[in-house]
């Protein structure tokens, strides 16, 4: 409890070297800099997959359960994760945002409306580590990078 009352002082002693950042608690600092460094040392035991947040480990094993604990009251779709609802129910409420500035397409999320906007600019930030052929979406670069191992 003491620990958690820091975040409410407003206090952030705890800065990142990096970014300047800063942050109310060491431990928090400490989960940061994993964005910087790229460690993940939370592993999933079932596909090996790892992660920099224990919380993000958590989560990522309800889609090898299966269990879906979250459901929609205004319709029938259920959802591992409680955010995952959340942004779910506003796909009812109709209310879009979020609007291109090239061309006034609306989005329902800000990530939606970044990854569209990657459409006008021409950027294609997924560059394939064997042709350096380009691609807007990750999905798209993976399955190009397929058609390469079809070669060997």
């Amino acid at each position: 409890l003491k620990k958690h009352k820091l975040v409410h002082n407003g206090e952030k002693l705890h800065g990142c070297n990096i970014c300047a950042k800063s942050f109310s608690r060491a431990d928090s600092l400490k989960c940061h800099q994993r964005t910087h460094s790229g460690e993940k040392p939370f592993t999933c035991d079932q596909c090996a997959q790892s992660f920099a947040l224990q919380g993000t480990l958590k989560s990522h094993k309800l889609t090898h359960s299966g269990e879906k604990p979250f459901s929609c009251d205004q319709c029938a779709q259920s959802f591992a994760l409680q955010g995952t609802l959340k942004t779910h129910k506003l796909t009812h409420s109709g209310v879009q945002t979020y609007s291109c500035d090239v061309c006034l397409k609306s989005f329902l999320l800000a990530l939606t409306l970044k990854r569209h906007k990657l459409t006008h600019g021409g950027e294609k930030p997924h560059v394939c580590v064997i042709c350096n052929k380009g691609f807007i979406r990750p999905y798209q670069l993976k399955a190009h990078e397929l058609k390469h191992k079809g070669e060997d």
